[in-house]
């Protein structure tokens, strides 16, 4: 799996139609377990609401997971809109609930999907977006005459460094995809980087650039 977009931080919006009050929320998740965590808060929270929908997607294992729900709303009005647009913007890793309010007024089918497809589309509008990928945590270990050697490096290379620590020799955590890692071993013995240790551990979601920020349209 390569490069795709997310949400950047939680965001919510509001929509009122026909007296129906539609609260909408996207959140980011990495698994279905933490998705159904959420849903569940955001049941107790909105516990005397009509109905709890929702559409989430995540990468696991380079496969792309689809999940939905219409929670009592008439089938393919409520989840499945909100999985569209969900697919319809290449969004991986998010989590989108929408909270309906009964008003007293029969929306139809029709309505429902407009209402529940544009409740989620003005809670993307007040999203940010950025790009993430799959990656490493990257544990590298440099003594202190080469560390703003390395550094410059990282910085060069768009490589996120995201924890120091200063003992004998300098111990860096970084977040690297394939390519970055094999840059780093590419270079560590040459005179820019001269690396006394490096072990590349876990799986991990790494982030580039987050402050180029994207708004959705």
């Amino acid at each position: 799996m390569g490069k795709y977009m997310t949400i950047y931080e939680s965001v919510n919006a509001e929509l009122i139609e026909k007296k129906s009050r539609f609260i909408s929320n996207i959140f980011y998740i990495e698994d279905a377990s933490q998705a159904e965590d959420i849903i569940k808060g955001i049941r107790k929270k909105y516990y005397d609401a009509k109905h709890v929908c929702y559409a989430y997607s995540f990468i696991k294992k380079n496969d792309v997971i689809n999940k939905s729900s219409d929670d009592g709303e008439p089938s393919g009005t409520a989840g499945a809109p909100i999985l569209n647009l969900i697919i319809k913007n290449n969004l991986k890793n998010i989590l989108i609930i929408v909270v309906r309010y009964f008003g007293g007024i029969l929306l139809g089918t029709g309505g429902l999907v407009k209402a529940y497809t544009l409740s989620s589309q003005l809670a993307l509008e007040n999203a940010k977006l950025v790009e993430e990928e799959e990656g490493k945590e990257v544990y590298i270990e440099v003594n202190y005459k080469e560390f703003d050697k390395f550094k410059y490096f990282c910085k060069k290379q768009n490589i996120t460094i995201d924890k120091i620590e200063y003992e004998k020799n300098i111990n860096i955590i970084l977040y690297a995809n394939e390519s970055d890692i094999q840059t780093i071993l590419d270079n560590k013995d040459e005179k820019s980087i001269k690396v006394e240790k490096i072990e590349v551990g876990k799986s991990c979601k790494i982030r580039k650039n987050v402050d180029i920020i994207i708004n959705i349209k």
